[in-house]
């Protein structure tokens, strides 16, 4: 590991902040923006806790940050009635953001494309959907979901319940496709990874000739060690992006039962 270090631990790529900031602690990298997601998340968290003390309990399963009042609209509220929320949900944006940011500059820095830095912004999509993009559609940052275990849960099937069936959202059906597929295909992609590199007691390990074999035999095609990883990197990329839809059209752009939009397939003249 000491060797292999020395190959990575290359000077240069920053986005921000020059050489000032391209230091390690340890083997991490840190830069600038390693700097300020941990300014960000140690925030965060000092204030989640402090939202646990003024509030009516310490187990962690019943603590809950909420977002303020439906009332206080886009303005900022007091700390006690949702003004934490918001000031918990900045750093929970500034920390994802410099972690992305982060996640580029070392991608800079070993010459590699950015495809880890783009596929985790897509999950930061879906959370600055859930807690900025809607709210500010409909108008009030009490749109947003707060932050607590239990209540979080109640917030979801309290959405779920407002379209009265969720599942009838037809983006919501191709998110949840998507990130069952994105389990199957990558199920299968490990268990054969396994079963090659752990062969039966007194034979070789096996080679990519025999994965590509076992799936052509099996499928009927293989899409090769490269092919599975960018399938599996469209996957779930396709769950987080169709997730971020299907609940930024609820409400804003739809304000009915899901299942009231299917009447389109009812009225189809085939059925006439």
């Amino acid at each position: 590991m000491l060797d292999f270090e020395k190959k990575y631990r290359v000077r240069g790529g920053t986005l921000l902040g020059g050489d000032l900031f391209d230091f390690w602690f340890g083997p991490f990298y840190v830069g600038f923006f390693g700097v300020t997601t941990i300014f960000f998340t140690a925030l965060g968290t000092l204030l989640i806790i402090y939202g646990a003390a003024i509030g009516p309990t310490w187990n962690i399963w019943q603590i809950n940050i909420a977002p303020p009042d439906l009332s206080y609209g886009l303005g900022m509220a007091p700390l006690a009635e949702g003004g934490l929320w918001q000031i918990i949900t900045f750093c929970a944006v500034g920390a994802f953001v410099s972690w992305a940011l982060r996640q580029a500059e070392i991608s800079r820095k070993l010459g590699m494309g950015m495809h880890i830095p783009w596929a985790y912004s897509v999950a930061v999509l879906a959370y600055v959907t859930l807690v900025i993009i809607r709210p500010v559609l409909l108008g009030a940052w009490g749109h947003g979901f707060p932050y607590g275990i239990f209540s979080h849960l109640d917030w979801v099937s309290n959405v779920g319940y407002q379209y009265l069936h969720f599942h009838y959202n037809p983006a919501h059906m191709i998110a949840i496709t998507f990130f069952f597929t994105t389990c199957l295909a990558l199920a299968m992609h490990g268990s054969l990874i396994l079963s090659v590199t752990n062969p039966k007691k007194g034979e070789p390990v096996k080679t990519s000739e025999h994965e590509n074999v076992f799936f052509r035999d099996f499928l009927g095609y293989s899409i090769g060690a490269i092919g599975i990883h960018r399938l599996g990197l469209f996957l779930a990329l396709s769950a987080g992006i169709w997730s971020a839809i299907c609940i930024v059209i609820s409400g804003p752009f739809w304000t009915k039962g899901w299942p009231e939009w299917w009447g389109w397939w009812l009225n189809l003249p085939i059925w006439r």
